[in-house]
């Protein structure tokens, strides 16, 4: 067998990195520190700006946005400014959709006063709604079971849109009284309550299609308005015309459809009805507070709460399309809403059936009262505020109230919802005995003791003021035995204890929680509020130690569960952390306890592995911040603990590798050169680094290991090392075409990490002066033969490897004196050379092949580009390695395009290189040669 004759290329390594070097020059000043005189900017208010750049803006620009403010809060105070309507309409859109959303339609209703206005065919005779009453009233048992009707959520909903349809169909064949009377209909679905479930959603679609009614008559009279019969155009009606205006004709149009809606003998269609076209009386009048008023008063007729209620809903929805310039009436439905609610609370029945009807009641109710109250308060004066305030019960003397409900619970939360913070903070002991004073079924008490909390850490009052409140509250809330609203109810006013440094109130609310959680185990709800509770605790305190001696703080935590106790794990680690080192062994056993229980509530079998990254990173951040200071005993005893413990996750496991090396390495640099602990930590290396089942950091680990048994002069130690880590690239086998972890880019550095490693690595004598390279060729090849891009990867860094070893001078050492380099243990020995030489022959003798066989051009070319540079750096010119040198560009030049950067600086340093032979390169064809099998005995 013929190996190839080849003279590695003699380098001086310091010689070449001055020449490549960037020349250097003290810098007088920072580069940043001043701009040249020619890109100075001497007036900024001058310079144009052709972007916008809030940082460059001019003067005058941000005294142009001042007065566009202005212009804008003038227009809404107005009421014409347009976009401001749009937006409302959204709002009024986006509550629509979360009314249906909160109360989702069952899939079955079931409908008893109305059932005949829904399921009746069109040819059937109309029953008027009087009758239906009467029969119910002659024989109810007999009228629930022939009227009652259960349809499906589709079939209701289908009939709804069949009536829709039907209107419109109506109005466009100029049928005007059948579109009314169907809208009649529609109209009465709001009248049954029986479904109590069903309403909201009953009510969205009665609304839509009384808003589509209401439309039609709007167009049909504008246009009236606008244009005679033959068509011409009379005038054009702008956003804000006056029934001045408008000619006679259209108002008499106008009064006949209000006159039609008048005749309507059931009240609450005709209500729906007048309220779907109110925004008509525009073209009548300019003056609406005396029909609003008259409309108030007549919903004073509808008996039933729910309607009731939702009708003074869609009032205030259809009142907004008018440029009215006050909202006084909203306060009159407050007031009326407030008179209905104290009825329902005032119920004497007790039965558990009744109390659960009125809270669903309630419940039903509380949207209506939320968006009412922010219509409001939106744009209100301080005046209105006052006047809402008064109706709530504020500025009342509340021990001579003779009234049995003050004010109604649910309407009172609203209220101070939307209370400005400074009104709060400037009267937050009247809203506090309001509170102590409404406590009825509408809305637990609870609900308004945590709101009045949350308003007044956002206004942050006075410590006085604050100080009595809270002792107010927690006077009250000493009553709250169940845990959930107690916990509600500290987390509002934990934010200001605190802010004040109440330490009596927190060692309050860490005992009450206690008291009343005791050691069960809190469900998620309470899970969450302590989660919060935690969290403002450990934002406030700076030292760990200063949060655990608090009373009952761990007792607590232990009765947390699920993701809460994992978030707030996660946050004590991570506060542990963030402060340097961990030396106190008392707080390093109860952060390993956190540490523990973070790690052991992960099901890490059932879990992505980006699930738990998160908590791994702060365990492992935990552990390499544990320092045991002089005791190096003690922390490894700690690290084999935490081998024991996390167990379950790479990244844990590569952490107390490295805490292990770091250890070793303080040995190694002790004085006393503390050897025998140097091999317990390489011990506790060999035996964790197997079960880190990610290849990366497996190999990673490996390195590391062994650089560290170098440094510390065991050499046996280092070759099993590297022995295990090439091990680890034999793992690599793949015979079912699978890609490398992580791509080539992934475990390609580092088989260039152990090449650089072994230049430093003496020579085996028993294996071998290159055992390591000739394994690492043998190991890479079967899983080479499925990815031709790391074979030759691997191959030019095996050919460094040679070149480097075989100089005089190796160009780096170990750190460690007492090893010796290559350079002088085999100085001047023909064979070492000569094993060098032989393993560069077989490496050279597959380059060509292996890059022939990548399929993408690109890499292909970029392959053999690369191939060509480490030839040219590893070998003296000879006519060998100008062949394959040849060969190699030939690849290139047929992938890659001929302006390819990397491709025409290979070329002009190839020919460089090529000009010390005299041939003619470019007569050369590919060469020749007897190749030697990678994996055959060592070489000799």
């Amino acid at each position: 067998m013929t190996v190839m004759e080849l003279k590695i290329r003699a380098r001086d390594y310091g010689a070449e990195l001055a020449a490549a070097t960037l020349p250097r020059v003290p810098a007088g000043s920072h580069p940043l520190a001043n701009c040249p005189s020619s890109q100075q900017v001497k007036d900024v208010s001058r310079e144009e700006v052709d972007f916008d750049d809030p940082l460059r803006a001019t003067t005058r620009k941000v005294e142009d946005f001042s007065k566009n403010v202005e212009q804008v809060e003038l227009a809404t105070t107005r009421g014409i400014d347009h976009e401001l309507n749009k937006v409302s309409s959204k709002e009024w859109a986006a509550f629509k959709r979360s009314l249906t959303q909160r109360f989702p339609v069952t899939q079955t209703i079931s409908t008893t006063l109305t059932s005949d206005i829904v399921m009746r065919s069109d040819r059937a005779p109309e029953k008027s709604l009087a009758s239906v009453h009467l029969d119910e009233l002659d024989d109810p048992k007999k009228f629930a079971e022939k009227e009652a009707r259960v349809l499906t959520k589709q079939e209701y909903l289908s009939q709804l849109n069949e009536f829709k349809e039907e209107i419109r169909r109506a109005w466009l064949a100029g049928d005007r009284v059948t579109s009314l009377r169907t809208s009649i209909k529609v109209a009465r679905l709001l009248l049954d309550t029986s479904v109590l479930q069903f309403y909201p959603t009953l009510f969205v679609l009665v609304i839509d299609t009384m808003d589509m009614l209401g439309d039609l008559v709007w167009d049909r009279i504008k246009k009236k308005a606008e244009f005679s019969d033959d068509g011409s155009q009379i005038c054009s009606l702008s956003g804000t015309f006056t029934s001045n205006d408008v000619c006679s004709e259209a108002k008499e149009t106008c009064s006949n459809w209000f006159c039609k809606i008048g005749s309507i003998r059931e009240l609450l269609p005709r209500i729906y009805l007048e309220l779907a076209i109110l925004h008509c009386y525009r073209f009548l009048q300019d003056n609406f507070f005396a029909t609003i008023q008259r409309l108030t008063m007549m919903m004073r007729g509808i008996a039933d709460p729910l309607a009731y209620i939702y009708c003074h809903l869609y009032m205030v929805s259809c009142v907004h399309k008018l440029p009215l310039p006050s909202t006084d009436f909203l306060i009159d439905s407050i007031s009326d809403i407030e008179t209905a609610l104290k009825r329902i609370v005032l119920v004497k029945e007790s039965s558990e059936e009744n109390y659960e009807h009125r809270k669903m009641l309630f419940n039903l109710m509380e949207p209506t009262i939320e968006w009412i109250m922010k219509c409001v308060f939106r744009g209100c004066s301080q005046s209105k505020i006052n006047d809402v305030s008064v109706k709530v019960g504020l500025g009342r003397n509340q021990l001579t109230m003779t009234e049995n409900v003050p004010c109604i619970s649910i309407i009172l939360h609203h209220f101070i919802k939307q209370l400005p913070i400074e009104v709060v903070n400037t009267k937050a002991w009247e809203i506090l005995q309001v509170i102590e004073c409404c406590n009825d079924i509408s809305l637990d008490q609870y609900f308004n003791f945590r709101l009045l909390g949350l308003k007044l850490s956002e206004c942050r009052p006075t410590r006085n003021v604050a100080d009595a409140i809270i002792g107010r509250i927690f006077q009250a809330g000493s009553q709250l035995d169940d845990i959930y609203k107690y916990l509600k109810v500290a987390d509002a006013y934990l934010d200001l204890v605190l802010q004040y440094q109440m330490d009596q109130y927190l060692a309050i609310i860490l005992g009450g929680i206690f008291v009343r959680i005791g050691s069960k185990r809190a469900t998620e709800d309470e899970s969450d509020s302590l989660q919060s509770i935690y969290g403002k605790i450990l934002n406030h305190f700076c030292n760990l130690e200063d949060i655990f001696s608090l009373d009952y703080f761990i007792e607590i935590l232990d009765t947390v569960h699920g993701v809460s106790r994992n978030t707030v794990n996660m946050r004590i680690l991570k506060k542990a952390t963030r402060n340097g080192y961990i030396q106190d062994p008392r707080m390093i056993q109860l952060l390993f306890e956190v540490a523990r229980s973070l790690h052991d509530s992960i099901d890490y079998a059932n879990m992505k592995n980006e699930d738990h990254q998160q908590p791994s990173h702060h365990i492992c951040l935990f552990v390499s911040k544990v320092d045991f200071v002089a005791d190096l005993e003690q922390h490894l005893t700690f690290l084999i603990e935490c081998r024991a413990v996390f167990r379950n996750t790479n990244e844990i496991k590569e952490t107390l590798v490295h805490s292990c090396n770091s250890l070793a390495v303080k040995a190694i640099r002790d004085e006393e050169k503390r050897l025998d602990f140097v091999r317990s930590c390489i011990a506790f290396n060999e035996v964790t680094i197997p079960s880190i089942t990610n290849v990366i950091g497996r190999m990673n680990s490996y390195l590391e290991t062994a650089e560290v048994a170098l440094l510390g002069g065991l050499v046996p130690h280092t070759d099993e090392l590297i022995e295990s880590a090439i091990d680890t690239l034999r793992s690599l086998e793949m015979s079912d075409g699978a890609q490398l972890p992580s791509g080539v880019g992934g475990i390609f550095p580092l088989v260039r990490k152990l090449c650089s490693f072994l230049v430093i690595v003496p020579g085996n004598l028993d294996e071998g002066t290159t055992w390591a390279p000739r394994n690492i060729i043998s190991t890479v090849n079967p899983v080479s033969c499925t990815i031709p891009e790391f074979r030759i990867k691997t191959f030019c860094a095996v050919l460094l490897l040679s070149a480097a070893l075989a100089q005089d001078k190796l160009p780096y050492h170990s750190d460690n004196r007492e090893i010796v380099g290559n350079d002088q243990l085999f100085f001047g020995e023909p064979s070492y050379f000569r094993e060098l030489e032989s393993i560069s022959s077989v490496v050279l003798q597959n380059l060509i092949d292996g890059v022939q066989q990548e399929s993408s051009p690109v890499v292909r070319g970029n392959l053999a580009l690369e191939a060509c540079n480490c030839v040219v750096s590893s070998f003296e010119a000879s006519h060998e390695t100008t062949r394959i040198c040849a060969k190699l560009m030939e690849i290139a030049k047929s992938c890659l395009q001929s302006k390819h950067g990397y491709l025409q600086n290979t070329l002009r340093v190839t020919n460089k290189y090529i000009a010390n032979v005299p041939v003619n390169v470019s007569a050369f064809s590919a060469p020749t040669i007897q190749r030697e099998s990678i994996s055959s005995s060592p070489l000799q």
